[in-house]
């Protein structure tokens, strides 16, 4: 079940003409607009860069294998 809020925003804006809902829907889409720019996405380059960083650990033996983890995993729930 919606909250308060979600029930009453709908109430108000079901109310509103067509050019009133456009406004209103515009001006979400700006808050959200800033919210969504405002993430740690990173560039094609970056993801690049870290996964050939990662690669380079791989080959160098720097990692855990499945084994491994399994096992220490299992050993944080006290298996």
């Amino acid at each position: 079940m919606a909250n308060v809020i979600d029930q009453q925003m709908f109430q108000y804006f079901s109310l509103l003409n067509d050019s009133e809902k456009k406004s209103v829907v515009q001006m979400l889409q700006a808050f959200l607009k800033n919210r969504i720019s405002n993430t740690d996405r990173v560039t094609i380059e970056e993801y690049n860069t870290e996964i050939d960083e990662a690669l380079r650990e791989s080959d160098t033996g720097n990692f855990v294998s499945q084994d491994e983890m399994e096992k220490i995993t299992n050993s944080w729930k006290g298996l």
